[in-house]
């Protein structure tokens, strides 16, 4: 379910994300709903950030890798005593980094695991003879 909200924008950021829309392909409509969702998002976690990118757009760790790869990452460390404390021992991810993957992970779950999905097949086909 959706719902209307009406927003009054000034003459040019209207413009803006207008420009900035077309050239993207989208409706204004589509933009501030994902400017929206995506700051809304920025608040929840303050240190996820969000990328385009040839598999589109993702989140990411501010000055860091995606969430995807670094969530892949502890799953790939599972059989360690302490995943994260072999991943920061390893890495040059911060702690806070890695607490910051695990709870956009635990609230996005769906979206982590389908881009960890996607990797992995893209991977095998491409290591398939």
């Amino acid at each position: 379910m959706s719902v209307n909200v009406s927003v009054r924008l000034e003459d040019s950021l209207a413009e803006r994300l207008r420009l900035r829309a077309r050239a993207a392909g989208e409706t204004l409509s589509d933009r501030l709903r994902r400017y929206a969702d995506e700051g809304a998002r920025r608040d929840e976690h303050p240190l996820i950030t969000f990328r385009d990118g040839p598999a589109g757009r993702r989140a990411g760790l501010v000055g860091g890798p995606d969430v995807w790869e670094v969530a892949m990452w502890l799953d790939d460390l599972a059989p360690e005593p302490d995943p994260v404390a072999a991943l920061v021992e390893d890495s040059i991810l911060t702690r806070a980094q890695i607490d910051a993957t695990l709870r956009y992970r635990a609230a996005y779950p769906d979206e982590i695991a389908a881009r960890i999905e996607l990797h992995r097949r893209e991977t095998a086909d491409a290591d398939a003879p």
